[in-house]
């Protein structure tokens, strides 16, 4: 039978992420310590474990048909590459950093200046568009010590919390681009593997989902049911049972998890009571 072949990234937090999207979509796969190459016992998924900047030629060969990376990534080595689902983790932004005590005003302080980074054709493509001449030293590694030890008047990396800036004596002064984990497709994926992606995707998506919505269930007036029920946005409408006690409902529906705390209160105001939130798994529609 024939396998979809999906890269992930051999170690780290994007690692965890990818693998625990595909543990929540129903599909276990037996990996082992130092595996490169790991099967699905009930899905038809090969998975294997590739160092993040090499996923996109493997796309481009088809050695694999999918892939879970970095949409950095993606901008960097693989624009010709879809996006085909974005996935809502390993959040990351790819931003210019210079010394603490370096005086900046604008990007065109960099005019002439030496910055060290691993994202060089990100960073030109940046600098061309802003009309900006640096000298741009790839690196490979840890690329915000290049400043310290005078290599670089400035860095071009991914920044997640910052905390990394800051131990290196570095402040954030622009950002390039927003970055998050995303679902990529190779070229030459043939149609029986699409076939198979496209189940794939649909588990994906119910989970993405779930992960953005909580289940509400609450008490209500009969009087108060109306209003409540127009604030409730639900899948398709709430479902209103009757309570044991006279005149009073209880109301079910979901709540998307950007608003979740906007629509609460204003439940409470139109006369919600025991209001009851819980995690919703997954999510078809």
């Amino acid at each position: 039978m024939n396998k979809l072949k999906i890269a992930i990234q051999k170690s780290g937090r994007l690692n965890e992420d990818s693998l625990r999207i595909l543990k929540d979509s129903g599909i276990s796969v037996d990996n082992g310590i130092d595996q490169l190459k790991a099967s699905a016992r009930n899905f038809p998924l090969e998975v294997l474990y590739l160092r993040n900047g090499d996923i996109p030629q493997y796309l481009r060969d088809g050695v694999v048909d999918i892939a879970i990376l970095g949409e950095n990534i993606l901008i960097e080595k693989g624009q010709d590459l879809p996006v085909i689902e974005k996935l809502g983790f390993s959040k990351c932004r790819v931003c210019i950093a210079v010394p603490k005590n370096a005086i900046y005003n604008s990007i065109k302080d960099l005019d002439g200046k030496k910055v060290a980074t691993s994202y060089p054709n990100t960073v030109r493509e940046y600098f061309d568009k802003n009309s900006v001449e640096a000298n741009i030293h790839l690196i490979n590694g840890s690329v915000e010590i290049a400043p310290n030890i005078g290599l670089a008047d400035a860095i071009v990396d991914i920044v997640s919390s910052g905390s990394t800036l800051f131990k290196n004596n570095l402040k954030e002064v622009e950002e390039i681009v927003r970055s998050e984990a995303v679902l990529t497709m190779s070229p030459k994926i043939s149609a029986e593997s699409k076939e198979i992606l496209d189940k794939l995707q649909f588990r994906i998506q119910s989970v993405l989902k779930a992960r953005k919505s909580k289940y509400v269930l609450l008490n209500a007036p009969n009087e108060r049911v109306e209003n409540i029920i127009k604030i409730l946005p639900g899948m398709r409408s709430p479902t209103v049972l009757p309570l044991a006690d006279e005149g009073w409902s209880s109301i079910h529906s979901v709540i998307n998890e950007e608003t979740f705390w906007e629509v609460i209160d204003e439940l409470k105001t139109n006369g919600a009571e025991g209001i009851l939130i819980c995690p919703i798994e997954k999510m078809v529609l």
